[in-house]
């Protein structure tokens, strides 16, 4: 017999969820992103915390998840650059269902990579199908009460209940698909059956139910699967040794050859990058085509060396000190790669100017360095199970400052400096204005923009004018962007600058 007590706590999510799916949909549906995705952030995070698990109280370690899972939901209501929203939405959806799992009593914080990457699985899983079980636990016990109808009436009432929303969603889309049929129940019933965005509504309130109920699960009942098993706290690397399979011999040739290969990489940056040798009779190129090229394959390269490394300190048996030194190495000479790469950059940069990808890329090269010497000291003093957590926080870190820079505003900013003033530009570069490129950068770029416009060519100036009014027309006229569910900082700034604009 079901007990009570479950099924009230089943009904009970399932109304909240319902709520917050209902709550959604105001938010979500036609606003632009904005304060609404923080809004529905926090309310999915109060949600979770008010039905938390009884008698498992959170780790005080994981109080920082929810902190994180806010800042990063608010930088889409700060910043107007899709791309920079979207990596936002997807750190504060990661950390949301960090911080569910953790409000249910698993510490996720002091668990090492393996099983925080296990645990997210399983919230993931959870959160698709958590509703199922749900909706059978708040379902009557068999002979609960005494029944007082004929048999067949609760069985009908219950089948009605679940038909009527599935049979108006199916009326309403057939409606919309079909003129005839939406004739045909015009003279049947009586009634319109053409409800306008109403199915879309529907379905996006039964969508965001679907996922809160699962998550609101996770966060009142744990992970059932893992709650027995031991979950690998972040402890020196023994204590994980039954979840490692590759043998140190294996690990060594794979650092050996890797090794060798980056090695020679960079003993040719070191003779013709960096040591100034003839390009052009080795290569056939003079030195600044052949420096101001392959950035985006030598980041793509240290990124790999560096999931070689996280890789084999995850998966190998064991550590000697020939693994230590040939691991120790491949650091070093993944951060002379990075270096390359990172001449090579500044080298386009300084000719061409700033592109929004030029600078993830400066970024990226950043972040991957300070996890490469924060590798190195993890081998150094056997700490290297801590290495997944110190790569979130470079992540996060990086992702926030991303947020801070403003990348079209810093973008913006700097190319219009070069054609003002000319003398930024080195010699055999390039100091003409691309309007077509700025004209297609984010909203974040447009006070910045509008703040130069006094001081550009009478020409270029013009040429920015005519799509500034474009767009100070769309921002007043798009109802998605003018909702007050749409609020975002960089968009109310770039209407700000637009009305100055004549």
């Amino acid at each position: 017999m079901q007990r009570p007590d479950a099924r009230t706590t089943a009904r009970l999510l399932l109304t909240l969820s319902l709520a917050a799916g209902a709550v959604g949909d105001l938010l979500l549906d036609g606003p632009a992103p904005g304060i609404n995705v923080v809004l529905m952030t926090a309310l999915v995070l109060a949600l979770g915390w008010v039905v938390r698990r009884q008698g498992r109280a959170p780790d005080p370690l994981d109080a920082w998840l929810p902190v994180v899972a806010l800042v990063l939901a608010a930088g889409i209501a700060l910043r107007a650059d899709p791309f920079v929203g979207l990596l936002d939405l997807a750190g504060a959806a990661a950390f949301t269902g960090a911080s569910i799992a953790a409000f249910s009593g698993l510490a996720v914080t002091r668990r090492s990579l393996s099983v925080v990457i296990a645990m997210g699985a399983w919230v993931v899983g959870l959160a698709c199908i958590g509703i199922v079980p749900l909706l059978a636990a708040a379902r009557p016990p068999a002979g609960a009460a005494p029944r007082r109808l004929p048999a067949w009436v609760p069985a009908v009432t219950r089948g009605l209940v679940l038909a009527g929303p599935l049979v108006l969603i199916l009326a309403v889309l057939f409606a919309s698909a079909d003129p005839i049929f939406r004739l045909r129940m015009d003279e049947l019933l009586g009634i319109r059956i053409d409800l306008g965005d109403l199915p879309g509504r529907i379905l996006i309130v039964l969508g965001l139910t679907w996922l809160v109920a699962g998550l609101l699960a996770v966060a009142a009942q744990g992970i059932p699967a893992l709650e027995g098993a031991s979950l690998g706290a972040a402890v020196p690397s023994a204590a994980l040794a039954t979840t490692r399979f590759l043998g140190t011999t294996e690990a060594l040739v794979v650092l050996a050859g890797v090794d060798l290969v980056v090695g020679l990489f960079v003993g040719l940056q070191l003779a013709y990058l960096f040591g100034g040798q003839d390009t052009l009779a080795a290569a056939g190129m003079t030195y600044s085509d052949y420096a101001r090229r392959g950035y985006f394959e030598l980041v793509a390269a240290a990124a790999l060396s560096g999931g070689i490394l996280v890789g084999l300190e995850y998966s190998v048996l064991a550590r000697p000190r020939r693994y230590l030194a040939f691991a120790t190495v491949l650091v070093g000479l993944t951060v002379v790669v990075l270096a390359s790469a990172a001449l090579r950059l500044q080298l386009y940069q300084d000719a061409y100017g700033w592109t929004e990808l030029r600078l993830y890329v400066a970024v990226s090269i950043v972040a991957m360095a300070v996890t490469l010497a924060t590798m190195a000291a993890f081998l150094v003093t056997d700490r290297t199970h801590w290495l997944g957590h110190a790569m979130a926080v470079i992540g996060v870190i990086a992702l926030v400052a991303l947020n801070v820079i403003s990348p079209p505003a810093f973008v913006a900013e700097r190319n219009l400096a070069r054609v003002i003033d000319p003398s930024l530009v080195p010699p055999g570069g390039r100091a003409t204005l691309d309007a077509d490129y700025l004209n297609v950068l984010p909203d974040d770029a447009i006070p910045v923009i509008v703040a130069a416009l006094p001081a550009l060519p009478a020409a270029d100036a013009t040429q920015l004018r005519v799509r500034l009014h474009e767009r100070r027309a769309e921002l007043a006229s798009d109802p998605a962007l003018t909702s007050p569910f749409a609020w975002n900082l960089g968009r109310e700034r770039a209407r700000a600058a637009l009305e100055t604009v004549r």
